[in-house]
């Protein structure tokens, strides 16, 4: 009857009105802002005719799913952003600065250069300083992504967002709180979503053409078969063009193509890997020359003792008498003597040290003459030995007991543990050409290369040799060029290559404000899971445009052919907009 029609369409205006609220709200909003072709005005043209037509449980079910959808991406959004608010939960608010013999509670802001301040176990680091404790350790995930501890000691660096797990500890300030490198990475990663990928760009280019273009197609379909079908029902016609524009809205592709970048993203920095954004980690899937540092970025940019080589003497007696020789002295490599030694017991006694510049030490060791250093102390000396130490590539120290020769240290930058194994990683991802570029002599890049197996290494080269390296790659198109560093000598070639990666936990400012990707871990196993991640971002992106697409052709075409229910419509917009976000859903999951 009249009055039960009535009653049914209520009862459908009720079910609709909580769904199909913020829809036709955002639509008014977008109208109001002089855009007439979105996702949101197509939407509440089809329901609205819907109900013109009668076709009310239609109507609701469009705005229904619709909803549904959008809770699925909420969900997905929030997922990815878990790992940007766990960044953001690190700041710490509250830092404890020495002030007039008083530990006070201040705002990290409020901390300046110099100051000590006081970190007790359980808590955040909130600044960036030098440890003036003895040690203490210290679990880094927030920053890194490394869920081992790691122990620092005095006069090393603490950065800001470091958790204490150890005892009470107390760090020098050096940076301000803006100047940190929790400061930079949240920074880093809140604009990262700013920077769109091409294929980003391109889909809502394409948006904006199709809306409008699927709207006047909807037009068509309503009224020109009025001219050429005999039995023309405007109603059915109607209806198809309802169903035409519910399937043709572009919400699969809007949403999930962003979404997928996002996942990237935020996969990525939960791995430790920064990207400044998603047209990076595009570009990342191209990379064929992976271009490298070899300080700091292949190794440890530590010395350490690499071999002992008494000649009569007991070794452990041979090491302790030259670290405690060495100990007189501030260079690195006699610092690396005396931490290999550390640990051990040492009774000698030792007096008389003189510091000869360029040469080394000679002092007396439980009575004896001592001397350690480089040949041109022996040749002073005139100690003989043999001849084929010279031929060493390391830094080796030379050690003589009265004027005899007693053996030699050999002393080198180690080559960090995974560095062999990702260049490996990095082959089998696509990257044809490894390349190494050293400051340091030619003769330890080439044992280096070879050791870890790099296509090609050039030592002795200034920052501006290792830009010209890289415009001599460069001039071949197919290149497509990363290069990785770590120091303020590095900047120029991070901003000259196409993508430019930092090691940044122990990184310059510099370099990490320049590149393009910052690796938290330091490891070079990074490089291959940053492309790992790349890639897989790619895949996830080409196969929602690909799935949104194809079903969008088929079902428009079945649509303006009468044979699509507005069912089918729904599934068409609403199904494949959920398949999408629950694809683009699974980097998040995945492990790299």
């Amino acid at each position: 009857s009249f009055f039960d029609g009535y009653i049914r369409l209520f009862w459908y205006v009720v079910a609709y009105i909580p769904v199909g609220f913020p829809v036709l709200k955002e639509a008014a909003e977008e109208i109001s802002r002089k855009d007439f072709f979105n996702e949101f005005t197509l939407m509440a043209l089809a329901t609205i005719g819907a109900f013109a037509i009668k076709e009310y449980p239609e109507a609701v079910a469009v705005m229904l799913f619709y909803s549904v959808g959008e809770l699925f991406q909420n969900h997905a959004v929030n997922k990815a952003q878990n790992n940007i608010k766990a960044l953001l939960d690190v700041r710490p608010d509250i830092a404890n600065v020495l002030r007039d013999g008083v530990f006070r509670p201040v705002h990290p802001e409020d901390v300046s250069v110099g100051e000590t301040i006081q970190v007790k176990a359980g808590e955040k680091a909130p600044l960036d300083g030098t440890m003036i404790s003895e040690a203490s350790s210290f679990n880094t995930s927030a920053l890194t992504g490394e869920s081992k501890p790691s122990t620092i000691r005095r006069g090393e660096k603490v950065l800001a967002g470091m958790l204490n797990e150890g005892k009470v500890i107390e760090i020098r300030v050096e940076k301000l709180f803006s100047d940190s490198s929790l400061a930079k990475i949240l920074d880093m990663v809140q604009n990262a979503a700013s920077r769109k990928a091409k294929t980003e760009l391109f889909i809502h280019k394409f948006a904006k053409i199709y809306t409008p273009a699927v709207f006047f197609l909807a037009l068509l379909i309503t009224f020109v078969p009025y001219f050429f079908v005999e039995t023309y029902l405007f109603a059915e016609w109607l209806y198809r063009a309802l169903v035409f524009l519910v399937i043709s809205c572009p919400c699969a592709l809007v949403i999930s193509v962003p979404l997928g970048y996002f996942g990237g993203i935020g996969a990525a920095s939960r791995n430790g890997i920064l990207f400044k954004g998603a047209n990076y980690l595009e570009l990342m899937t191209t990379v064929n020359t992976v271009v490298m540092d070899k300080t700091g970025t292949l190794t440890k940019g530590v010395f350490n003792v690499q071999e002992v080589h008494p000649v009569s003497m007991d070794r452990q007696e041979f090491v302790n008498m030259a670290a405690a020789v060495e100990s007189y002295s501030n260079h690195p490599v006699a610092k690396a003597v005396v931490k290999y030694a550390a640990g051990s017991k040492n009774d000698c006694e030792v007096s008389a040290v003189e510091e000869i510049p360029g040469h080394g030490l000679i002092a007396k060791v439980n009575g004896d003459d001592v001397a350690a250093g480089n040949a041109k102390i022996m040749k002073k000396l005139g100690v003989t030995y043999n001849s084929q130490i010279d031929g060493i590539v390391e830094t080796t120290v030379l050690i003589a007991v009265n004027k005899t020769f007693a053996g030699h240290i050999v002393i080198a930058d180690e080559v960090k543990e995974d560095a062999r194994q990702s260049l490996v990683e990095m082959r089998r991802l696509g990257v044809r050409r490894t390349v190494m570029l050293s400051g340091d002599k030619d003769s330890i890049v080439q044992k280096i290369a070879k050791k870890i197996d790099l296509d090609r290494a050039y030592g002795n080269l200034l920052p501006e040799d290792k830009v010209r390296r890289i415009e001599e790659l460069k001039k071949d198109a197919n290149n497509v060029i990363a290069f990785v560093g770590d120091g303020i000598n590095d900047t120029p070639a991070l901003a000259l290559s196409d993508v430019g990666i930092a090691m940044g936990g122990m990184g310059s400012d510099a370099a990490i404000e320049i590149a393009d990707v910052v690796i938290q871990t330091d490891q070079p196993s990074k490089i291959a899971a940053a492309i790992r991640i790349a890639k897989a971002t790619k895949r996830v992106v080409i196969q929602n445009i690909s799935m949104a697409l194809s079903v969008k052709a088929l079902v428009l075409l079945l649509g303006a052919l009468g044979i699509a229910s507005m069912w089918m419509a729904v599934f068409a917009d609403v199904g494949v907009a959920l398949l999408a976000i629950l694809n683009a859903m699974r980097i998040l999951n995945k492990k790299f």
